[in-house]
């Protein structure tokens, strides 16, 4: 654990970060991208929306390993790590959504239609409300948190819930929505993470940076909200 901690310190991984999402900016908005019907250019936003879903997926892992090994250790400090990584993946989940929701905003919508239409149509997509429903329950996660006063209870029904929370992801976002119809890219019809036909060299060569520098910057962010979240405890403990 000391030598996990020392990394927190390290600056390497944080210039990475730095460096990663710099790349991410300025190599996915000028390389080209295949013009695929109806996303056109806007399937630069790949590099955004999907990976900072890819990032919200890895700290919500990380929040539910703690968890874990909160209630195999019932060591504080793992119910902080859990806590931290939790908002942090929240977070992101929140800035997928809006981008999602705003990338949806021009390939979805029907211009042959009044605006307020095709909006309603885009709320009612089961990958939309399937990506509310996981959001909010893990919003449910952070209320249950406050509505405990007693810090070690809180600590064990907020581990098991997380655990619940995590559970659920899988049907909200990767199950559900991949068996009911949808306008979502990927889906037949609507083509856009295909392997095979839709992501080109130049794509591959942005996309999983960009999914590892938002990954980093949230650990990071993360790890800063922790070590002021251990300095309170401890001057709560004093």
């Amino acid at each position: 654990m000391t030598e996990a901690k020392n990394y927190m310190y390290k600056p390497w991984w944080k210039i990475t970060a730095v460096l990663l999402l710099i790349y991410t900016f300025t190599a996915g908005l000028l390389l080209k991208v295949p013009a695929l019907a109806p996303l056109q250019e806007t399937i630069r936003n790949l590099y955004f929306h999907v990976c900072m879903w890819f990032a919200m997926m890895i700290l919500f892992t990380i929040s539910v390993v703690n968890a874990i090994k909160y209630l195999r250790t019932l060591n504080i400090k793992y119910d902080i790590y859990a806590r931290q990584f939790a908002i942090m993946g929240i977070v992101f989940g929140i800035l997928g959504y809006i981008t999602g929701a705003i990338w949806a905003s021009y390939t979805w919508a029907d211009p042959n239609k009044p605006a307020y239409s095709s909006f309603s149509s885009i709320a009612r997509d089961p990958k939309l409300i399937g990506a509310a429903i996981a959001l909010l329950v893990y919003f449910a996660y952070l209320i249950l948190r406050d509505s405990i006063q007693d810090m070690d209870k809180r600590a064990r029904v907020s581990a098991v819930y997380n655990i619940f929370a995590y559970t659920m992801l899988f049907p909200a976002i990767w199950i559900l929505p991949r068996i009911l119809p949808s306008l979502h890219p990927g889906n037949e019809g609507n083509p856009a993470l295909d392997v095979k036909n839709d992501i080109s060299g130049n794509m591959r060569m942005v996309f999983y940076p960009a999914v590892i520098g938002w990954t980093l910057l949230g650990v990071w962010i993360t790890t800063l909200k922790i070590r002021i979240a251990l300095l309170k405890e401890k001057k709560l403990m004093s």
